[in-house]
């Protein structure tokens, strides 16, 4: 290696690393004023950016913010329309080696090995190697992102993060100058995630790499990157300011949290995005729609009709809930236990069929009416198994779950779920997605009332001006939203949320986090929601449920949020609590993937 480059990636490792460079190093990868267009559609504009030699930039974009096409253009996949992408100093004209590109799906061949999948690229790029050198060259790829043991198994037999290892091993392995990962880590769960964070700076440090790293989180984004560049959204999208990360490596993300530079940093980044998002969206259509006054026909006043329990106590609930005296006195019910959960289990065979395994081991809590509480836990822990045998979808091996002073037995109109994928019907309106829940539980309203439900939910939560648009029309995102104005309009007992916002970019996250927030401040409906987001659970939870890991996952640690509401993200960044509240359940969290 160069003395200058020697230089460059020591510089790199200070607690300054992006001090602009003096004119002695030409930049490694530049771009002058590129402009790129589909047809009338201009996606980006007048876009700049010069990048040294070993830098690892984070460029935190959104949906429809132009940011795969700005990472296809730098690749060569495209052509920008306008204006120069260079490096050291020619010209990007097709695509090369040289540049490793990683995206968010996974392109592998199934019917090769991981071992044959990345050794594809080696034996195209390095023919001119002996076999013996090609093969070695290829299985210290493998080796370096961990994949050893699994050498010779199919796509078919990994999970998500194993396959995104094999992309980045098969991108590594043409030793580029530049990595390039275009949201290579999103669709992943927040262990996984944050073990390939920790192993693409792993390889960095040792590659010496120059990487770019397109990125809807900004944790992600500050935890790797020496800068952090927003790319506003499009049309035309620009980059915004450059946020230089002047936090020493390596970096821990629980020191993190204490970090003063990090609080800053994450701040200013999140307002500026959140503040371009409102720019973005110009509003829709007049909130000042009247709800009707009329109640649904699950909403049963039992102190003026007749006791839940009009049998004996079935033997289950006796069992389980042995404290717990059901009257038909409104006054006399235990308002804490409006929704109560007693040593729940649920109990899977195994794929043999000659055993089982308990995945949920003695789920005990009791939440009060309007209440909100948060599940968060890692992936396997059964947050969402707990979520569907209280949606009535799943049924319950053993325990009992009691809503309201009536046991939980089967699905109903009572609990509005939301899905991280809305089930909506893509040939209907996103009106008529909401009437068919609206006509189930108001057939005694009138057809403008039930009109008028539909309407009022739709427009909170954002979709006035797109009642008539079919399902199939909308983004991820509007569809979504379908999904929450759906549930409110139920005006269900309890809402229940499983990653409702986990396959969205963070902008429109933010958004239906607010969205969701304002409409429940008005119906006060008991919730919980089930998430990966250690962020989410706080903004949204009174109290924040942690889950050890499973099998015979159960309750670890209750977190209480003594936090103001009506809350917004910019506010909650501001509380003197919030850190106690991050660092309290990201220490369980860690704790839980050690003890795995």
């Amino acid at each position: 290696m160069s003395v200058v480059n020697l230089n460059i990636v020591n510089k790199r490792m200070t607690n300054n690393p992006t001090e602009p460079s003096n004119d002695a190093y030409q930049p490694l990868l530049e771009l002058k004023a590129v402009c790129k267009s589909y047809g009338a559609n201009s996606i980006l504009s007048n876009i700049n950016l010069s990048i040294k030699e070993g830098e690892f930039v984070a460029i935190v974009g959104f949906s429809g913010s132009g940011k795969t096409t700005l990472i296809s253009t730098i690749a060569g996949l495209i052509q920008a329309d306008s204006g120069e992408v260079l490096k050291q100093g020619s010209p990007i004209t097709e695509p090369g080696p040289d540049r490793g590109v990683v995206f968010q799906n996974y392109s592998l061949m199934p019917w090769l090995t991981v071992f044959e999948n990345v050794a594809l690229a080696v034996d195209q790029i390095f023919k001119h190697w002996p076999a013996e050198q090609r093969r070695a060259h290829t299985e210290k790829y493998v080796r370096m992102v961990n994949l050893g043991a699994a050498m010779d198994k199919k796509p078919a037999e990994l999970s998500g993060g194993m396959r995104q290892r094999v992309n980045v091993a098969r991108a590594l392995a043409a030793s580029p100058d530049i990595l390039l990962l275009d949201e290579p880590l999103s669709a992943l769960d927040a262990l996984t995630r944050g073990n390939l964070q920790d192993e693409i700076l792993q390889i960095w440090a040792q590659e010496k790499k120059t990487v770019i790293l397109i990125t809807n989180d900004v944790d992600e984004a500050i935890y790797m990157a020496d800068r952090v560049i927003p790319l506003n959204p499009g049309p035309d999208a620009t980059f915004g300011p450059d946020f230089a990360v002047n936090i020493e490596r390596p970096r821990d993300r629980t020191a993190l949290n204490h970090n003063p530079e990090f609080k800053r940093l994450r701040a200013e980044i999140t307002r500026y995005l959140m503040d371009i998002g409102i720019e973005k969206n110009t509003g829709t259509a007049s909130n000042k729609i009247i709800l009707p006054k009329v109640k649904p026909n699950t909403d049963v006043d039992w102190n003026r009709t007749y006791s839940v329990i009009a049998a004996p106590v079935p033997d289950r609930l006796a069992a389980y809930t042995p404290s717990l005296a059901i009257k038909p006195w409104a006054e006399s019910l235990p308002r804490p236990r409006y929704l109560e959960f007693s040593k729940l289990c649920k109990t899977y065979p195994t794929p043999d069929g000659n055993s089982s395994v308990k995945v949920v081991d003695g789920f005990d809590l009791k939440m009060k009416k309007g209440e909100f509480i948060s599940i968060i836990g890692h992936s396997g822990c059964g947050k969402s198994t707990v979520l569907s045998m209280t949606a009535g979808l799943n049924s319950i091996s053993e325990g009992v779950i009691i809503l309201d002073n009536k046991e939980i037995d089967s699905a109903g109109p009572d609990r509005g779920v939301v899905f991280q994928s809305p089930s909506l019907f893509p040939w209907l309106t996103a009106f008529e997605n909401v009437m068919l829940g609206v006509d189930k539980v108001y057939p005694h309203a009138s057809e403008g009332e039930r009109n008028g439900i539909a309407e009022y939910y739709l427009t909170r939560v954002g979709l006035g001006g797109s009642l008539r648009k079919k399902a199939a029309d909308l983004s991820n995102g509007m569809r979504q939203r379908v999904g929450i104005a759906r549930a409110f309009a139920l005006s269900p007992k309890l809402l229940l949320l499983d990653e409702p916002f986990g396959m969205l970019d963070s902008l429109t996250r933010w958004e239906l986090q607010e969205v969701l927030m304002e409409v429940w401040e008005r119906t006060q409906v008991t919730a919980i929601v089930v998430t990966h987001d250690v962020d989410e659970a706080i903004l949204l939870a009174d109290r924040v449920v942690m889950m050890t890991n499973g099998p015979h996952a159960k309750i670890g640690k209750i977190q209480e949020i003594d936090l103001p509401r009506p809350r917004s993200r910019k506010a909650l960044l501001e509380h003197p609590d919030y850190y106690k509240y991050r660092e309290s359940i990201l220490s369980f969290l860690t704790e839980c993937d050690h003890t795995h």
